[in-house]
Formats: structure tokens, sequence, C-alpha cells
């Protein structure tokens, strides 16, 4: 089947149904592989240097990712409107919530596009040094390509996402063969052998990794209003891509922990580099720096299309400014794009992302416990609605995850108190803000 229409058209202030399966598909394949799986496993080899231990966490990880994914899969499949995160907590707990989270959720794609320019060219400049002397002016060039890329449509950034997945994809292959069929280095001298880092901090950091290396495993469900076949054919793809991603991390690790010992990627910043520096020559750790540069610009892609999706989806509730909701003949929120654009250029400039984004993950960990609550909320107050996807094993599988990631969220807590006290200062702040909005702006009765 096609997975983009031609020429998507519009209607007033509709998104409209014009994304394929394989678009969706993408969108997780492209939003949960990043950087994360290029970094985080040095940060893990510091503390677990045992290969069996080390791949069964990747394993048992993703499994619990997956299982997370399948229960709140059942609140994607019964709200059928994009809009990510804010959608599915409006559909559960109401205006107010919806409302803090969506404005959360798109702060946090601008200061990750903003974060994403930056990075691209700190990579371009290790290829590249005379780029060093230009590096905010072209982070802002490349900011600024990917979104006049939107505003052409939404089909030229799904078929850009849809390559991009298709090829990260294949590189993970790519670097998991050459790990597996290189030399295995069996030893290292004494001193370049840290001992693994002890204590409940360590393993917190390995918890916290694994999370952050799985995350994005919702991102088809700021496209549910667009896909074709509705927010069920969402919610099995948001499965089925979670199940590919775990095979190839597990993949991955695997080629990783029995080419080189852990000991040698404690701590390193690239630990992919790294391994296959020792393993194949220093030239190979190009490779990763390349693969990285692919992966940055296929999520500045990726964000330029969910960003605007948040503000279309709170404008329509009238929880923003009107004029985002307005659909361009391509299919985009165009003055969304823009507002998306004019904020992540800002922040370039001014710097400030960084705090941006330690709150967004704050609060990602707690969306995912409002999430599974609401379905567990929605199973009480309307059994009758129709589910195009059930959980699997719920209530048991349901319970367990709301309790898990409650134990995370309380770690995260103790780690970050300033944190989580700006956390609770914003929602305070957003209060008054929503009144303001619900009265002046829309005055409509759904509000009273």
């Amino acid at each position: 089947m096609s997975s983009v229409t031609t020429s998507p058209a519009t209607t007033g202030n509709k998104l409209q149904r014009g994304l394929g399966r394989n678009f969706a598909l993408a969108t997780i394949l492209g939003g949960v592989i990043g950087l994360g799986i290029l970094r985080t496993p040095g940060e893990i080899a510091g503390v677990v240097q045992d290969p069996w231990i080390f791949l069964s966490l990747w394993l048992f990880g993703g499994l619990f990712v997956l299982l997370s994914t399948s229960v709140v899969a059942e609140l994607v499949g019964m709200t059928n409107r994009s809009g990510g995160t804010y959608t599915l907590v409006r559909r559960a707990f109401g205006p107010f919530p919806g409302f803090v989270i969506g404005w959360v959720d798109w702060l946090g794609f601008v200061a990750d596009i903003a974060l994403k320019a930056v990075v691209v060219m700190e990579f371009i400049t290790i290829l590249v040094p005379a780029a060093l002397t230009w590096q905010t002016p072209l982070a802002i060039l490349l900011s600024t390509l990917f979104a006049v890329l939107q505003i052409r449509g939404v089909g030229v950034g799904a078929r850009i996402q849809q390559f991009a997945a298709s090829f990260i994809a294949l590189i993970i292959i790519a670097l998991a063969l050459t790990l597996l069929f290189a030399e295995p280095l069996t030893s290292l001298p004494a001193a370049a052998a840290p001992a693994p880092e002890t204590g409940l901090a360590a393993w917190s950091l390995v918890a916290t990794a694994i999370i952050f290396t799985y995350d994005g495993w919702l991102f088809a469900a700021y496209f549910s209003g667009e896909v074709v076949g509705g927010s069920g054919a969402v919610a099995r793809t948001c499965i089925k891509g979670m199940v590919l991603i775990i095979g190839l991390y597990v993949l991955l690790m695997g080629s990783l922990v029995f080419s080189v010992p852990l000991s040698s990627l404690a701590g390193s910043d690239l630990a992919l580099a790294q391994g296959l520096e020792l393993a194949v020559s220093p030239a190979a750790a190009t490779i990763v720096v390349l693969a990285a540069i692919v992966i940055l610009l296929a999520h500045q892609n990726l964000l330029y299309m969910g960003a605007p999706r948040v503000l279309h989806a709170l404008a329509q509730d009238g929880l923003a400014f009107k004029r985002t909701h307005t659909v361009a003949s391509g299919g985009n929120p165009l003055v969304a794009v823009l507002l998306s654009w004019a904020v992540a250029t800002g922040l370039i400039l001014v710097g400030g992302f960084e705090f941006l984004l330690y709150l967004c993950v704050f609060f990602f960990v707690v969306i995912y416990i409002v999430l599974i609550a609401g379905v567990l909320i929605l199973r009480r107050r309307q059994p009758d609605s129709e589910r195009p996807y059930r959980a699997w094993g719920h209530p048991w599988s349901t319970w367990f995850c709301l309790v898990a990631w409650t134990i995370i969220a309380a770690f995260q807590t103790v780690a970050e108190p300033e944190t989580a006290l700006y956390a609770l200062a914003m929602i305070a702040v957003s209060w008054p803000v929503y009144r303001y909005l619900i009265r002046y702006e829309t005055g409509s009765e759904e509000h009273q």
C-alpha cells in the first residue's frame, strides 16, 4: 500500500488522513533510535561489566518498555486525534491536565530541535574543524532547512522520515555485523580496566540510561488523526515498532559485548565508536560519527513534524493561539511550524534548552504514569467504549507498569529534587493561564 498520499487535501483547520502505516512505523523507529544507543552503553559499562548481565539488561529493559507500550496503546487506540501525549492525557483526565502536558511537551520539542541542531554541528566540526567558527549560524540554517521542508508539505517530511528510518535500521545492522565479524579483543592492560561503580545511585543511572534509550515508543500517536487505518492501526504499529527496536538493540549490544571487554567502554561518550576503534581500526570510529549525524538529521525532521501537531491540537481546544490550528494546503499547520521554528531559533541563540530538556524528561516519566493510570480509569468509567486495541494482560500488566514507573519517578525525584520543584511551580503557574485561555479565548460552554 502507499505510505503517503501524493497531495494530501485539507479542509479548513482539520488535519487529513493521508499518511500510511509505513510512516507510522518510521516514526517509532526514528523516534526511539537516537544518540542514546551510541552513548549510553558506555555509561552502563561503568557499572555492569559482565557481558551476559549487560545484554540481559537491554533485553529485559526492552521487554518492560514493550509491556508499557502495549498498555498505553489501548489509550492510543481510543484517541483518534493527532497531538500525541496532549490528546491522550486530555482523553483520560480532561482539559487542565492535558493543557499542562501539552505545553510541556511542545517546549520539550522545541528545546530538542535546538539541541539536535547544535549537536549536529558539533559532530560535523569533528569531521570539518573549519566549521567551528560558524557553528551557531550553521545550526540555525540547519533548523531553518527542516522548517522549510515542513512548509512544503507533510508528504515531503513523511518521505524523508521513511527513508531515514530504513537507513538508520541498516546502520544499526551494519555496525552489529562489523563488530560481530571483527577479531574479538579479549584483554586490556590492567591500567585500562577501571573497577565497576557500585551503589544505588549507579544502578539508578543504569535503569535511567536504558529507559532513555528506549524512549519515543509513542511517537506515532502524534499523527493518529492522519494515519490511514485510524488510531487502532497506530496502536498496533507502536507494538510492531518496539519489537523491531528490541531486536536491533539486542543484536547490536550482543555484537559489542562479545567483541571488546566492557571495561574498555566504561564512561565513553560514544561507546560504539570506542568499540569499533578497538575491534576494527581507529578509522572505523568515523563511521559512528557519520551515523550520529544521520540519526540527528532524521530526528530534526521528526521533531519538526511533531511539534506543530501539539500546538494544533491545543489550539483546536482553545488552549493555544487560534491561528496555530490553521492547516495549509500541504497538510501541515503552517503557523505552528513557524512558531516552533522561531522559539527553537531563539534557544539556539541564547541557550537555555538544557534546562527545558531536564524539566521535560522529568515530566515524561510522570506522563507515562498518568497514561497508564488513564487506561485503568477509562476501563472503569467507560467500559463500553470502542477499543480497537486492548492492553495485554490487563489489569495485571497495567498495575505492574504503573507501580514500576512510579518507583522510577521516585528515584528521579530523589536524584533531581530541584527539577521536581520547578515542575510543581510550572503546574501552579499554568492554572491562571489556563483559566484565562478558556474564559477569554474560547468562551465555550465546554470549559465552563
